[in-house]
């Protein structure tokens, strides 16, 4: 699994013109899912995301998880994570997980993180939609996560 993980005062997806998620402060993750996840990718990620201390403390440190703040965590598949642009100028995605195992893996993470943080704070765009995601990226934080 590959996160792109965003601190963010907000952030929404829009799918045909209607709001289907928002949080307020929180992280926007962008997920993709290899052909290789399993069980062990979705545990580490499911752990390592609420736990991520990227949240200003009161001294203005980054000291504070999801776990400690409250937030809200928005979950979006994105399969070009795993886009290979070494040859040419057209990405392959042969990596990326198949659509039917890696929106499997997908619904698996976010139900584990819904059991962590709660149902009310963790919010999904729609697999395989064509999505509109908007953000305001909070400091700006943005990092990168390759599960092991």
């Amino acid at each position: 699994m590959k996160a792109v993980v965003q601190r963010v005062s907000e952030a929404s997806v829009t799918v045909d013109g209607e709001v289907i998620a928002s949080i307020g402060p929180g992280l926007l993750v962008l997920l993709g899912v290899a052909q290789t996840d399993g069980e062990r990718e979705i545990a580490w990620m499911a752990r390592k995301l609420p736990a991520l201390r990227i949240f200003a403390d009161e001294a203005g440190h980054m000291n504070r998880s999801l776990l400690d703040t409250g937030g809200g965590l928005l979950l979006v598949s994105q399969f070009t994570l795993f886009g290979d642009c070494s040859k040419g100028n057209r990405p392959g995605f042969t990596a990326a997980g198949a659509p039917d195992i890696a929106e499997a893996r997908y619904l698996e993470l976010a139900d584990r993180l819904r059991g962590q943080l709660g149902a009310s704070r963790v919010a999904t765009g729609r697999f395989g939609a064509h999505m509109e995601v908007r953000l305001l990226n909070d400091g700006p934080v943005t990092l990168l996560l390759d599960t092991p």
